[in-house]
């Protein structure tokens, strides 16, 4: 399976424009090392938009969801550096998802990206992921094009923390699914195709959120350890 745990933390978020260029410096060289040093951690990537929709996507792999509840990723939240202070403040939308792997196909990361959010109608929960996660995603991430697709179910409530009260409370995540892949005609397509909204409302979706994204960084545990 492509991802490399068996849980994820999917964010969603804005930064003020004046903040963005000092953002994705501190994201870079304090924020994502910092995150992958603790343990459970396993790869973190921060995607930019390149459509409608919250700017940024961060996705953490970790080992299991219990990671996400762990004493030191807590201790990290409620211990802020002084750079991570001084960004809280400019972030605007965030969502925390705290999430469960329910399938993940393929193989590797794409550089582009599909994120498709969405709730689920309780009665049509088992028909859809039956449809996602053994007929439809199989067979997408061999699509030309593509090459990984991810389907991830939020699993916890996020704990207030010192960082999220410096930002204001995060909203939370139901549904994401995740496609990737090495060609951005054919990942974005996705959106007017299978993926449509309006094909995932007919089967008991709702709420359905379409964003494109690139990848912008990648930091996994292992570069982390080797320094």
């Amino acid at each position: 399976m492509p991802l490399l745990g068996q849980a994820a933390m999917l964010l969603n978020f804005d930064i003020v424009p004046e903040a963005v260029a000092e953002h994705d410096d501190w994201h870079t060289h304090e924020h994502l090392p910092e995150r992958l040093s603790i343990p459970g951690f396993l790869r973190g990537t921060r995607w930019a938009a390149t459509s409608a929709g919250p700017a940024y996507c961060v996705l953490y792999e970790v080992e299991q969801l219990a990671t996400l509840a762990s004493e030191a990723y807590l201790a990290r939240l409620n211990n802020p550096s002084p750079w991570t202070q001084k960004m809280m403040p400019h972030y605007r939308g965030m969502s925390r998802g705290l999430c469960r792997v329910i399938r993940s196909c393929g193989l590797g990361m794409g550089h582009y990206a599909l994120q498709l959010r969405f709730k689920l109608v309780q009665e049509s929960e088992a028909s859809l992921l039956q449809w996602l996660g053994d007929e439809l995603m199989p067979v997408l991430c061999m699509r030309p094009g593509l090459g990984s697709i991810h389907l991830l179910q939020g699993g916890l409530t996020a704990t207030m923390t010192s960082e999220q009260r410096i930002r204001g409370a995060d909203a939370g995540v139901d549904w994401a699914l995740l496609v990737t892949g090495y060609q951005e005609s054919a990942v974005n397509s996705l959106a007017q195709g299978e993926l449509a909204g309006a094909a995932l409302e007919q089967r008991g979706a709702s709420q359905v959120i379409a964003t494109s994204y690139r990848s912008a960084y990648t930091l996994t545990r292992q570069e982390i350890s080797a320094g």
